[in-house]
């Protein structure tokens, strides 16, 4: 593991790296870029930085301030697994050019405000993290938005739709149903070679896998779980797993995406986040309350269920995490917690005796979300739980989908669309701003953002489902 400027180099040395590939992330999530040849990299980069444009970045500088600086981190340092030439593949943070001063809307920044804030509290001094991405493998993916007509169209070889499909060679059947793709050996497991070769590549760039399987979902749904980790490195390999998963399937014929709800009718995909407090190396969450938490993991509970409908905007940031996020799918929206449950929004996992493990999972949130804001979010959520003691009640060890009306009519609920997500976001982000973690202008710029782009178009705009309703009235 490279540590310093100098490890990074040698690395690259080791490696014959002819390019160096400068990665960084965009307000919403995505990995931007650009690249150097070896002989323009030194050591006085991973100081000085590099200078970059950042007016056409989403969410980020006007053009009239848009000089922005990149800050390699040398523990980042990896040999990147998909470029012909030996590329190094270093992650940034970004920097004011004129202060110095960390770029107030680079979210890597925010993630590492975060665990600075979290020893400032003196309440622990590690926030671990260990997410559960779902995603989707298909064979073809179409699609199209114009003025006078729109459709989306995704398939998969194993998709239960193709059973009657004549097929090159012919149908071999073995497809999975609906509901009906977990845990399923080949033949059905179409897609296990896929994976095993998408985790081989994440142990190459320090990934350590625990687990990788196929989900619930027909056509080609699939988890990969990686070690948890502190919370700004767990967000730079959330970024990893998503950048492996998608080259993997490309240069395999296929396509993957993270997006909730691909598919009507069946499971959707979503990340659920396993999360502890540790200080001077012992687990503060293990203790002798319900589900053998400490009150310390209680009142983190209660703050991250205060907090949910607004930190559905930063972990579930999409109109399609809300097709997702409705009963009968396995995805959370009554906001209860429970141990074992699997219907609640936070659920405390059984994990045997050992109080390192001792942990909670928080099961609403998806891979659409920028990792190290939703990450920094949960856990300054979390705290406030701790500094204001707020409890959660009782559990709700029931099966939520299967209770009446009746029953929830007191239990909140989750946002049940992205507009409903960002007015909870603009009425409930005080506890974000603790420490300067969040900024005002990360926040307002975030909503500001999603409320002139993704809602203001999807208003604009009929579906192929409202011509199916409507259109013979």
């Amino acid at each position: 593991m490279t540590k310093t400027a100098k490890d990074a180099l040698n690395l690259a040395k080791e490696h014959n790296v002819q390019m160096v590939d400068l990665k960084f992330v965009d307000l919403f999530g995505t990995w931007q870029h650009f690249a150097c040849p070896i002989d323009q990299i030194d050591e006085d980069i991973f100081e000085d930085g590099m200078g970059f444009d950042g007016s056409s970045v989403r969410g980020w500088k006007s053009i009239n301030a848009s000089d922005m600086l990149v800050v390699p981190d040398p523990a980042t340092a990896q040999i990147d697994p998909f470029y012909s030439r030996p590329t190094l593949s270093l992650v940034c943070d970004v920097q004011d050019p004129l202060t110095r001063e960390p770029y107030e809307r680079d979210p890597r920044q925010v993630a590492k405000k975060a665990e600075a804030y979290l020893k400032q509290t003196g309440i622990a001094d590690t926030a671990y993290f260990g997410p559960e991405p779902e995603f989707f493998i298909f064979d073809d993916v179409r699609y199209e938005s114009t003025a006078n007509g729109s459709f989306y169209v995704v398939d998969s070889e194993e998709g239960i739709w193709n059973t009657g499909t004549e097929e090159l060679g012919g149908n071999l059947g073995y497809k999975p149903r609906h509901k009906g793709g977990y845990f399923p050996v080949p033949p059905h497991d179409s897609m296990a070679d896929i994976r095993h070769e998408m985790v081989a590549v994440m142990n190459d760039v320090g990934l350590v896998v625990e687990r990788e399987h196929h989900e619930v979902a027909s056509g080609g749904q699939a988890e990969i779980d990686f070690k948890f980790d502190s919370l700004t490195s767990c967000g730079d390999k959330t970024q990893w797993l998503k950048y492996i998963v998608k080259n993997v399937a490309r240069r395999n014929g296929k396509t993957a995406t993270f997006m909730p709800k691909p598919l009507a009718g069946d499971n959707g995909s979503g990340m659920h986040v396993h999360q502890s407090l540790w200080k001077d190396g012992k687990p503060l969450f293990a203790g002798d309350g319900y589900g053998g938490l400490s009150e310390m993991a209680m009142f983190y509970i209660g703050g991250l269920l205060k907090h949910a409908p607004a930190l559905a905007a930063i972990t579930n940031p999409t109109l399609n995490s809300y097709r997702r996020l409705v009963p009968g799918y396995e995805a959370p929206t009554s906001l209860a917690y429970s141990a074992r449950n699997r219907s609640a929004s936070i659920r405390i996992p059984v994990v045997g005796e050992s109080p390192k493990a001792k942990r909670l999972e928080a099961r609403f949130p998806d891979a659409t979300a920028n990792p190290y804001l939703a990450f920094a979010a949960l856990m300054m959520a979390g705290l406030d739980g701790i500094e204001n003691k707020i409890h959660p009640g009782d559990p709700l060890d029931k099966d939520i989908y299967g209770l009446s009306a009746e029953e929830l009519k007191d239990v909140p609920q989750l946002p049940g669309t992205l507009g409903g997500a960002m007015d909870a976001l603009e009425k409930d982000h005080e506890f974000l701003l603790k420490g300067d973690v969040f900024s005002k202008d990360l926040i307002d710029s975030f909503i500001d953002y999603k409320r002139s782009g993704e809602l203001a178009e999807e208003r604009l705009r009929p579906t192929p489902l409202e011509f199916e309703l409507y259109y013979d009235i």
